[in-house]
């Protein structure tokens, strides 16, 4: 597959998800993810007749679909009653993954409050294994996304932002369960791209995510070319150690994402990387 065929773009909460099918296959994107939380895609929202319609829709236009569960849930709950309805919001998701014919699902590993850091990271991982082995069951595939910093002086701050943090949930043993990389995450720490990319096993990851940003900055989305973030240098290192999966635009409006794979496209061919 060419490498602009690999190159996805993330629908978010832009549009509905079946003019979003439609899009994708006008514009040659091979790949989609949405969230199904609120407004127009709210999954609450998916009968049967809705999920059989989009299945038949990706079919038609062979686009694969992901879906993206929001960040703002707090995987590493605790808390009584909450932490029940967190992990049935993430069943949820995989619940209704084989009824429209999703081939990943991207989830987080919650954040914490400074002091409470262990138990949290504890909380959510076990949540995790949970949530894999259901998805075992119903042949989905979870993925875990690195997430962003916070500034220095927040007490709020995402779980598995740094490689150390990612790290301690690798061990879930799980068929069901691999990693998705954020590239531009990377990029805010002093780990880096490179030093993510070496600690990673590309047979595990399932997805590489992309936006631009500025080296050890904070956490912005911006369309490729206006940050500091060397993709030519990404491509070389992910596609060096083997990477066959997909990338995804996450920046931006839709039309911003569709320039971008263009532009990325002509960035690998720039570090010597066979595009076609």
């Amino acid at each position: 597959m060419k490498l602009r065929d690999r190159i996805g773009v993330d629908l978010g909460r832009k549009i509905r998800l079946e003019q979003g099918v439609e899009w994708a296959a006008k514009n040659g994107v091979r790949f989609i993810d949405v969230q199904l939380d609120t407004g127009q895609n709210a999954l609450d929202t998916f009968d049967t007749k809705r999920c059989a319609g989009v299945r038949k829709l990706l079919d038609r236009h062979g686009v694969a679909l992901g879906l993206h569960t929001n960040s703002a849930v707090n995987v590493a709950e605790y808390s009584p009653h909450v932490a029940g309805a967190v992990t049935e919001y993430l069943k949820g998701y995989v619940d209704i993954y084989p009824k429209l014919g999703a081939g990943w699902m991207v989830v987080h590993a919650g954040y914490h409050f400074s002091k409470d850091k262990e138990a949290r990271m504890q909380a959510g991982k076990e949540r995790l294994k949970r949530v894999a082995a259901h998805a075992e069951r119903k042949k989905a595939l979870v993925l875990l996304e690195n997430l962003n910093k916070e500034p220095a002086d927040a007490e709020v701050r995402y779980l598995a932002h740094t490689l150390e943090e990612w790290r301690y949930y690798w061990d879930i043993a799980s068929p069901a369960f691999k990693l998705s990389f954020t590239a531009n995450h990377a990029h805010l720490v002093p780990e880096g791209v490179a030093g993510f990319v070496q600690a990673l096993d590309f047979k595990r990851v399932g997805e590489v995510r992309l936006a631009d940003c500025y080296r050890n900055g904070h956490e912005i989305h911006l369309k490729p070319g206006d940050g500091n973030f060397d993709f030519a240098e990404l491509f070389r290192l992910t596609e060096g150690k083997g990477f066959k999966g997909h990338y995804t635009c996450a920046f931006g409006s839709l039309g911003d994402m569709l320039a971008g794979r263009d532009y990325l496209v002509e960035r690998a061919r720039r570090a010597g990387i066979a595009v076609d």
